[in-house]
């Protein structure tokens, strides 16, 4: 049997490393550290271990790496969570899914390919026979 200490990752969705709100329209690449929320557009490639919040107004066509992501707002693309994907009452997801856990609340609109699974890292370990 292993020892295995396993760390929770506490996520605070007040205390933001990055921020750009409605209006502010942005197209490329974004890799953070820490929580990040977008309120106006972005277009492109989003890669994190942390959390990524969009916002009520925020709209984000984009194929996402994130440990966890928050949705208040509209997201089209591909988006992928380590550990969890939320979609609140007011947001509005076009796309795929694919994360361990995935909370979708009353009120949510959701069309897309979901998949609850494992994380990559834990996919692609051998399995003992």
């Amino acid at each position: 049997m292993k020892d295995v200490k396993e760390k929770k990752r506490e996520w605070n969705e007040d205390k933001l490393s990055g921020f750009f709100d409605d209006g502010t329209e942005i197209v490329g690449e974004l890799k953070f550290k820490g929580s990040f929320r977008i309120d106006g557009f972005f277009k492109g490639k989003i890669s994190s271990a942390d959390m990524l919040i969009i916002g009520e107004r925020g709209h984000v066509d984009a194929e996402v790496r994130v440990g966890y992501a928050v949705i208040n707002g509209e997201f089209r693309g591909q988006i992928f969570g380590e550990e969890k994907v939320e979609i609140h009452d007011r947001g509005r997801v076009f796309g795929t899914i694919m994360s361990p856990k995935l909370v979708i609340a009353e009120g949510a609109y959701l069309e897309a390919k979901c998949q609850t699974t494992d994380s990559a890292a834990e996919e692609t370990e051998p399995k003992a026979p």
